[in-house]
């Protein structure tokens, strides 16, 4: 009598993360694990923060203003008459992104600059004419763009989220920024659909 060949083993493949099952690679159908990043808050927040500025990028497209602009131009809309180191401190952008920044909405026309009262140093910032009239455009379109984003997570979701976020910045320092980071999403990008087939805006 002959002995029985021992049967194939089969291997188990681990099985992924709940994360994991969103990132399907590139160029197959195979699902990659993230494994610990895929439960980072960290790396979810920078997704969900590229997510949002492609959407807003999108929404933005045919004014031609970028997340930045926009932080600036509504800090001055809200406030005239601040210095330029108090809307930078305010939006945590360090001096050397903040000087192009400003100078690129002063040669559109849309921001000036006035000596500081008691400070001829510094320079206070106020909206022109032509700026406070496309602030009005960019008002009803950041409302569109927020519609979106509340859709995603409901009413009781974003204040939630709002104040959660807002505990998350109290960790870091406010006199860093990102680098312009949040600002890198192409315009070709932002261009793509959304799931559903909807172009960007």
């Amino acid at each position: 009598m002959t002995e029985a060949s021992p049967k194939p083993t089969r291997t188990r493949r681990p099985k992924a993360s709940p994360a994991a099952a969103s990132q399907p690679a590139a160029d197959t159908d195979a699902v990659v694990d993230l494994g610990l990043i895929g439960e980072s808050m960290g790396f979810l927040l920078k997704r969900a923060q590229m997510a949002v500025f492609q959407d807003f990028i999108g929404t933005f497209a045919a004014a031609d203003i970028r997340p930045a602009q926009f932080s600036v131009l509504s800090i001055i809309e809200r406030n005239p008459g601040l210095k330029q180191t108090q809307v930078s401190a305010a939006l945590s952008i360090k001096r050397t992104n903040f000087v192009p920044l400003l100078d690129s909405l002063e040669a559109r026309g849309l921001v000036k600059r006035k000596a500081a009262a008691g400070d001829r140093r510094s320079y206070a910032l106020h909206l022109t004419p032509k700026g406070r009239t496309l602030m009005e455009r960019l008002n009803a379109l950041w409302a569109e763009h927020e519609q979106r984003v509340r859709e995603r997570v409901g009413a009781d979701g974003r204040a939630q989220l709002l104040d959660l976020l807002a505990r998350l910045v109290e960790l870091g320092d406010p006199a860093l920024d990102d680098g312009g980071d949040a600002d890198s999403v192409s315009a070709a990008e932002a261009a793509k659909p959304r799931r559903g087939g909807s172009p960007r805006r």
